[in-house]
C-alpha cells in the first residue's frame, strides 16, 4: 500500500473514469437507472444531521491513500453496528476500488446491517454512478468540487434531487464554497486535508465555517480525533464531524467511537 501515499486527486479520477466505463459495459445505464426507480425506501441523511447538536458521521474504510492499509480484519456490518451503537447518526462507507479498497458490496452489507443513513464516500463523476448508489441503497452520495466542473456539479445535483439522494458537497478553499453555491449545495462539507500535500488542519473547516449560509448543513471533514476537535467544532457551528481514520485505526472502532463521544458529552449525541 506504499504507492498510495504518492497518489493525487488526479490519479484517483482517471482510474474511477475507467471503472465506470468497465461497470457501464456489465451493467447498461437503462437497466440502472430501472433498479435505482424501483428502490422504495430513503433514509433521512439530511434530518439525522440537523437535530439540532452535533452529529457524528462515522466512517467505514479498509485503507487510503494517505495511510495505506488501516484495517485488516474488515467486517463491515460488525462496524457499523459497533457504530451505531455507539450513537453515530449515520455512516460512511468508502466504495472506492483502487486506492481505499472498497466497493458497493460493502455498502450493502453495512445498509443491510443498520438502521441508519448511509452515505456513499467515492469519487463521483457520472450520472451513471448517482443511479449505481440509489440501486446499491444509499441514502447520500459525496460530490467532490475539486474534481467536479461546474455544469456537471449541478446536473449531479439535480439528478440526486430527482432519485431521492441527499449530496454532501465537499469544498476545500472559499472559492470551492462559492461553486458549490452557485450549483444549489444544500449539506456543504469542508474538508480539512490538503489534496496536494494530503495534509490535515482543523483550522480550514474554522476558517471557511463563516463562508457557508446558515441555510446550508455544514459538516467538518477530516483530522477529527479528540473530545476537545468535537468541542470547538460545535462551537463554530457545524452540524456534524466526518470521522474515519481516527476510528478505523483502533482496533474496535466501534468502542473508539464510545470513548470519543463520551469525552465531549453533551456535544456529539445519539439520534436514537
Amino acid at each position: 500500500m506504499a504507492e498510495l501515499a504518492k497518489t493525487g486527486l488526479a490519479d484517483i479520477v482517471a482510474m474511477r473514469r475507467r471503472r465506470i466505463e468497465e461497470a457501464r459495459a456489465r451493467v447498461p445505464l437503462g437497466k440502472v437507472q430501472e433498479a435505482a426507480e424501483a428502490r422504495a425506501e430513503r433514509r433521512d441523511f439530511a434530518g439525522a444531521l440537523g437535530a439540532g447538536r452535533l452529529r457524528v458521521i462515522a466512517e467505514l474504510k479498509r485503507a487510503s491513500p494517505s495511510r495505506g492499509l488501516l484495517c485488516r480484519n474488515y467486517q463491515p456490518r460488525q462496524i457499523a453496528q459497533g457504530y451505531a451503537a455507539a450513537g453515530a447518526a449515520a455512516l460512511s462507507v468508502l466504495t472506492e476500488e483502487d486506492f481505499f479498497m472498497g466497493s458497493l458490496r460493502d455498502l450493502e452489507e453495512v445498509r443491510g446491517a443498520v438502521g441508519l443513513p448511509v452515505l456513499r464516500k467515492d469519487f463521483v463523476l457520472d450520472g451513471y454512478q448517482v443511479f449505481e448508489s440509489a440501486a446499491a441503497g444509499a441514502d447520500a452520495l459525496l460530490l467532490i468540487v475539486a474534481a467536479l466542473a461546474d455544469q456537471d456539479l449541478q446536473n449531479l445535483l439535480e439528478l440526486c434531487d430527482r432519485v431521492g439522494l441527499a449530496a454532501l458537497v465537499e469544498v476545500h478553499t472559499e472559492k470551492e464554497i462559492d461553486r458549490a453555491l452557485a450549483a444549489g449545495a444544500r449539506i456543504v462539507g469542508v474538508n480539512n486535508r490538503n489534496l496536494k500535500t494530503l495534509e490535515v488542519d482543523l483550522e480550514t473547516s474554522l476558517r471557511l465555517r463563516a463562508k457557508i449560509p446558515p441555510t446550508c448543513l455544514v459538516v467538518s471533514e477530516s483530522g477529527i480525533r479528540t473530545a476537545a476537535d468535537l468541542e470547538r467544532l460545535a462551537a463554530a457551528g457545524f452540524n456534524a464531524v466526518l470521522i474515519g481514520e481516527r476510528l478505523m485505526a483502533a482496533p474496535n472502532p466501534g468502542r473508539e467511537l464510545t470513548k470519543l463521544l463520551a469525552g465531549a458529552k453533551g456535544l456529539a449525541v445519539s439520534n436514537r
